[in-house]
């Protein structure tokens, strides 16, 4: 897949990467996405560094990788957010990002996974406006 900005034409590249995994990682990558737009209505898609999905408002909230065990929702700035149901369970030892990695059969709590992305764009936009 080609590299692409923001806008439609990544949402195109989102569809189509959702449509080609055809499986479990294709479902949750989707759920992912359809939670963060319930969560942030002006969020933007872009399509980032040869074939990842990435959410933007203010800068980047989260990225939606896929592999063959797992999809990893990678927060930007993970490690300034506050967690208290306990989602983030993969990259914990860096001291910016952190991960949710989704396996096979996981659900999403979906409550706190909107929550999470609404302290992940107050972050951003609070930064935007000092």
């Amino acid at each position: 897949m080609t590299e692409a900005g923001d806008g439609e034409a990544a949402s195109r590249l989102i569809d189509r990467r959702i449509a080609e995994l055809g499986d479990w990682r294709g479902e949750i990558l989707g759920r992912i996405r359809a939670v963060i737009h319930a969560a942030d209505p002006e969020v933007v898609e872009t399509w980032k560094w040869r074939g990842v999905p990435v959410w933007e408002h203010a800068g980047i909230l989260c990225t939606g990788e896929t592999y063959k065990s797992a999809v990893k929702m990678t927060f930007a700035k993970g490690a300034s957010l506050a967690d208290p149901s306990g989602l983030f369970n993969a990259s914990l030892e860096g001291s910016t990002r952190r991960a949710i990695d989704f396996h096979e059969g996981d659900g999403i709590n979906e409550a706190a996974l909107k929550a999470l992305i609404r302290a992940a764009i107050a972050l951003n936009t609070a930064k935007k406006r000092r």
